[in-house]
């Protein structure tokens, strides 16, 4: 039988179903309470790692900065001797007063403020990657390991960081060209650019014909399609093709001078060290003076080889000196040194150069008779250094000639001075045994390097006494060069164009229809001191010169450590290899 319902049952039924509901409520409330704490632990905890973790990268970057310090002052070898000091490396109170507070840093072998940093293996020439893959440097990889834990968390994470880096060295005579001002490549006949091309600053593209560059080209500041500012010329009708890279804001590469790497600054390499300056600290280490096997000084008032002073490098404190004699060819037959004098209308001034005759300088330097020859570590003079302190004048300026060159000694040449340098004749083309580099052959070719204010080439047929009257006068002959330039540039103004790239090796004759094949690596680091004379004046017959057809090819010797010219100048640079989060710690010496 159905009973009714009666008041009193239906308000138990409702409280039943409001206990139920009830219930529910707050087992869902329960469990949203709890997923938020979980959540909110979670989050907490996620946010602990990745502050630990961005800590612990800290830690390894500290290390990394005090190796780049290391690194551009003493070279690799300061690095290596320094591991021991980098692993005391961590964040002070001096750094960041509240990380150093904060956190705890082990190097994952029980060791408290403590890095762990580790030489990982030996120096060793090879190919690079990243932006500098295609290039070559002397590498010393170094791996750094850092632990971070936070003081009085509840989870007591441990985040651990590694980073693998490599301290290169990297020769600049690897590039085709090189600039440490803006670059500018402007030629109206055709250019195939067959090496790498670099700029710390910008570089602009603006050819009359077809310019192709056969590899990479990168550039600190821009690469553009366009004159310099200011460039007054036009030009029109011309093509770009790169079948390389074309990157824009890469990474400068920079000398290891200690200090900017102003054009200024950077000019100090060539230039002679001032008194009480130490030749290893790292403007004295780069200076080429300072890497001479065989110093030539010309006081300010020399007018005859009485005057001038030959004398062995730093090696031995300049301890020995060079007879009069053994280099003065009025005295010897085979002397090699001499004083000359020719007009250079460039520079609308008489030359009073200092001759390097080569072909004798390596007879010379390959006798018994050498008196360097005890003090040279590689036997034969390979680094000469021309101190020539003659002042520039309103009719005169001094300069080093590079004459009979063909045949360079056996382990190559570089001059190196402040003066200007001209190269007369074929240089660095041929081998004792008679054999002759061709065109863009350089099988036979020593290395070499000029390294100057300015270099200009004068063909074989140059005549000093004929440089005052036309330009037709002055006929070049075909003339081959197989050396790295290092010289400066008069830059680009609203009243003249530089000259670019195409005319780096300055002339001084009608090159009409002759060939001038180079093989090699152009390197601009800085405006030209001395000879300031503007680019310009061709093609009629009171012009400076008449344009030869050019030969051009990066010299790939120079990818071959062995064959890099004496005193090659090299940057220095951190390439980074490996960045990763690790297991707390623990300690991998090599491994991926």
């Amino acid at each position: 039988m159905k009973l009714p319902l009666t008041r009193g049952n239906r308000r138990g039924a409702s409280l039943a179903v409001v206990l139920v509901l009830c219930a529910v409520t707050l087992l869902i409330l329960g469990s949203a309470l709890s997923w938020v704490t979980t959540n909110t632990t979670l989050s907490q905890r996620n946010n602990e790692y990745f502050r630990t973790t961005a800590v612990a990268e800290a830690a390894t970057e500290k290390v990394i900065s005090r190796i780049m310090e290391d690194y551009k002052r003493g070279g690799d070898s300061l690095v290596i001797a320094s591991v021991s000091t980098y692993r005391d490396e961590v964040p002070k109170s001096a750094d960041n007063g509240k990380m150093a507070a904060t956190y705890k840093f082990t190097d994952g072998q029980g060791g408290n403020n403590k890095v762990f940093v580790q030489n990982t293996a030996p120096t060793e020439y090879k190919l690079l990657n990243s932006q500098y893959s295609g290039l070559r440097g002397y590498t010393t990889p170094f791996r750094i390991i850092a632990n971070a834990q936070q003081h009085d968390t509840l989870f007591k994470i441990i985040s651990a960081v590694r980073q693998d880096i490599d301290v290169t060295t990297i020769p600049l005579f690897q590039f085709a060209i090189f600039y440490n001002l803006d670059l500018e490549i402007h030629p109206g006949p055709d250019m195939e650019i067959t090496g790498r091309v670099h700029g710390n600053e910008d570089i602009y593209l603006q050819p009359g014909a077809n310019l192709t560059f056969r590899e990479d080209v990168t550039a600190a500041g821009t690469i553009l399609d366009g004159k310099k500012p200011g460039d007054p010329l036009l030009r029109s009708g011309g093509t770009i093709t790169f079948d390389g890279e074309r990157d824009s804001g890469a990474s400068s590469l920079n000398l290891p001078i200690g200090t900017d790497n102003s054009p200024a600054a950077v000019r100090q390499v060539v230039e002679a060290p001032p008194s009480g300056e130490s030749p290893t600290s790292p403007l004295g280490s780069q200076r080429l003076y300072n890497k001479a096997d065989m110093i030539v000084t010309i006081p300010p008032n020399a007018t005859s080889p009485n005057h001038i002073i030959v004398t062995s490098g730093i090696i031995n404190s300049k301890g020995t000196t060079v007879p009069q004699q053994q280099w003065d060819g009025a005295a010897n037959l085979l002397g090699f040194l001499k004083l000359s004098s020719f007009y250079n209308p460039r520079e609308s001034r008489t030359v009073t150069a200092l001759d390097i005759d080569v072909g004798r300088l390596r007879l010379w330097s390959g006798k018994t008779t050498n008196i360097l020859r005890p003090n040279l570590p590689a036997g034969d003079v390979r680094i000469i250094y021309v101190d020539d302190q003659r002042p520039k004048t309103a009719l005169k300026e001094p300069g080093v000639r590079m004459v009979n060159g063909a045949i360079l000694p056996t382990k190559g040449l570089t001059l190196a001075t402040a003066a200007p340098i001209y190269v007369k004749g074929d240089y660095n083309t041929s081998d004792t045994s008679g054999h002759v580099s061709k065109d863009n052959d350089t099988t036979y070719a020593r290395p070499a390097a000029l390294i100057g204010d300015a270099i200009t080439i004068l063909s074989d047929a140059w005549t000093d006494a004929l440089t005052l009257p036309a330009l037709r006068s002055r006929k070049a002959k075909k003339t081959t060069v197989n050396a790295a330039f290092l010289a400066g540039i008069v830059e680009t103004t609203p009243s003249g164009y530089s000259g670019g790239v195409e005319n780096f090796p300055r002339f001084l004759e009608d090159w009409s229809g002759k060939d001038f094949t180079y093989n090699g690596s152009m390197v601009v680091m800085f405006p030209s001191r001395i000879a300031t004379g503007a680019w310009g004046g061709t093609g009629d017959e009171f012009g400076i010169y008449n344009a030869p057809t050019r030969r051009w090819a990066f010299d790939t010797n120079f990818r071959d450590v062995t064959k890099l010219p004496p005193g090659t100048p090299v940057a220095r640079k951190i390439l980074r290899s490996v960045w990763k989060t690790m297991k707390p710690n623990t300690i991998a010496i090599t491994g991926p």
